[in-house]
């Protein structure tokens, strides 16, 4: 067993601690958070409820690339990652950042435009700045995956 195939439980334990957490928190966790926001904050009170939206599909985004995770868990595993099938994975959890990143962009534009740059504003745009990050480091970790599968396909052929 290879020190990879070791790792695929753990990284599973995790992965699965991490959607619970995520499905714990859109449904129990938002709803208070926001509730509590538009007493505090009367000027963001008009705002509760698109954020708490756009937080809960942010969310959604980021469970379905623990779920693409999971499922390149097991290409590893069963020696099956340098595929056109995982490149599919790939694709979806790309899709998933960029929509998870223009959804963070429109809420921080909102609160911007609602309140001016304050804290809520602040965090949210250095979020919108860590996404863009994990964005182009997913084109660029995709990029080597393509150019592995290549590698491993034209090993194949020689072999």
């Amino acid at each position: 067993m290879s020190r990879t195939s070791r790792l695929v439980v753990p990284l599973r334990v995790v992965l699965a601690a991490v959607l619970g957490a995520l499905l714990a928190t859109q449904v129990a966790v938002l709803p208070a958070v926001f509730a509590h926001m538009a007493d505090q904050t009367p000027e963001l009170a008009a705002l509760r409820w698109p954020l708490l939206a756009l937080t809960v599909v942010v969310l959604a985004c980021v469970e379905v690339v623990v779920v693409c995770a999971w499922r390149l868990l097991t290409m590893v595993h069963e020696d099956r990652i340098f595929s056109d099938r995982s490149l599919r994975w790939v694709d979806v959890i790309l899709g998933s950042v960029a929509v998870a990143w223009l959804l963070v962009l429109v809420a921080a534009l909102l609160v911007a435009a609602a309140v001016g740059p304050t804290g809520v504003a602040a965090v949210l745009l250095v979020v919108v700045l860590v996404g863009a990050a994990v964005g182009l480091l997913m084109v660029v970790l995709r990029a080597l995956l393509v150019q592995a599968t290549t590698l491993r396909t034209d090993l194949d052929g020689v072999i």
